[in-house]
């Protein structure tokens, strides 16, 4: 049963949509750092929620789909970086043992092959 609104639009809000793409933005915002992906993953989780929510009472379903895309684009960048990173560290790791940042560059460039 929907409340109707003045114009024949369905009042009221959806609490969990709202919260989906706050979640869903921030998480993209800060994808760089792992941080990004538990957003996005919780955002996932409450714009699923939203979306169940939104067919229920028929408000937020935008909302909803927002944050659920957003959520799922966070935790991809976050996966991406993640396995970047991995593999920088898997590259590189012959060249942890030096002191100073200028012996640990010029390493690091010759693991990749500029001099």
């Amino acid at each position: 049963m929907n409340i109707q609104g003045t114009a024949g639009q369905p009042a009221g809000r959806n609490g969990s949509a709202v919260a989906a793409a706050v979640l869903g933005s921030v998480g993209l915002a800060t994808s760089i750092v792992s941080v990004g992906g538990l957003l996005g993953l919780l955002g996932l989780v409450l714009g699923l929620v939203a979306l169940r929510t939104a067919r229920r009472t028929g408000v937020g379903r935008g909302q909803a789909i927002t944050g659920a895309v957003l959520s799922a684009a966070a935790i991809l960048v976050s996966a991406a970086v993640a396995i970047a990173a991995v593999w920088f560290a898997h590259r590189t790791q012959s060249c942890y043992h030096l002191n100073h940042v200028h012996q640990w560059s010029q390493c690091v460039h010759r693991q990749f092959g500029r001099h």
